[in-house]
């Protein structure tokens, strides 16, 4: 199989002799010091950059995820209850998936497209104009996009119902492994109760697939392999620009903002 169309071609004899290159390399070597051609920035279009094609409908659609996302932990008593570290450690790790369920379960489709790129001299040329230039946002790539779109599509094809959904919500919520918690044991029987109620749920409305529950719980593995950064980029970076979406996703289930949880907290010790 030919594989040259995967091939970084940045560095290779013929680019080395252009012009354009050479007066980059030359930029870029100033910047960040001269490195080895392996250890050089890629300057190629080898691993694409999308974004949304529509990006008012899908970002207001994500936003629509997200909020009830955030329901969904805040009207849980079990959540509430346990101590505020943990619930910011649930939060942080477990957001992600969560809000990939909440895209399944609402049918959010979309497609994206090629992000344009400057050219080469644009780059140049724009580089010695400002040299205090906020760094460049991350945009998602292509390959990314497709994992999640793939997973987006593995979950319909189970075709879950409420019921389903909201405790496989649970299992997700109360994930044990998340480094730093204090009542872990506690959460170990959350997600234990959320697995023991979805098996339940599972014999009436599927009598017949008795390896439904394990299918389940294999595919909802699976979402921890996106990377919220990539929702992040794909989705709210549009919308909240450089905020951090921790913080943020924070102020909405506690609807304070994070200065105010500080000074609390400074005020009661």
């Amino acid at each position: 199989m030919d594989l040259d169309y995967e091939r970084c071609q940045c560095h290779s004899e013929e680019n080395r002799n252009a012009i354009l290159y050479t007066l980059l390399s030359q930029n870029l070597n100033h910047k960040w010091g001269s490195h080895s051609p392996s250890q050089q920035r890629c300057l190629c279009q080898r691993r694409r950059t999308v974004c949304l094609q529509t990006p008012q409908v899908t970002c207001q659609a994500a936003s629509d995820v997200l909020v009830k996302t955030v329901s969904f932990m805040k009207n849980l008593p079990s959540f509430q209850l346990l101590p505020w570290g943990d619930q910011l450690l649930l939060l942080n790790s477990c957001w992600a998936p969560l809000f990939i369920l909440g895209l399944v379960q609402e049918m959010v489709t979309f497609e994206v497209m090629e992000t344009p790129a400057p050219s080469m001299l644009k780059r140049i040329l724009l580089d010695g104009q400002s040299k205090r230039r906020e760094p460049e946002r991350t945009q998602p790539t292509l390959a990314g996009v497709q994992r999640l779109q793939c997973c987006l599509n593995t979950f319909w094809s189970l075709d879950l119902s409420p019921k389903e959904y909201a405790y496989l919500k649970g299992a997700v919520l109360f994930n044990p492994d998340v480094p730093g918690l204090r009542a872990s044991l506690y959460i170990e029987s959350l997600q234990r109760e959320a697995q023991r109620a979805l098996r339940e749920v599972l014999v009436p409305l599927h009598p017949e697939d008795q390896g439904r529950f394990a299918r389940i719980l294999l595919i909802a593995s699976t979402l921890r392999s996106i990377p919220p950064a990539l929702i992040t980029d794909l989705f709210f970076r549009p919308i909240i620009g450089n905020a951090d979406i921790i913080e943020v996703i924070t102020e909405m289930l506690y609807e304070i903002t994070c200065r105010q949880l500080t000074l609390s907290s400074h005020t009661a010790s």
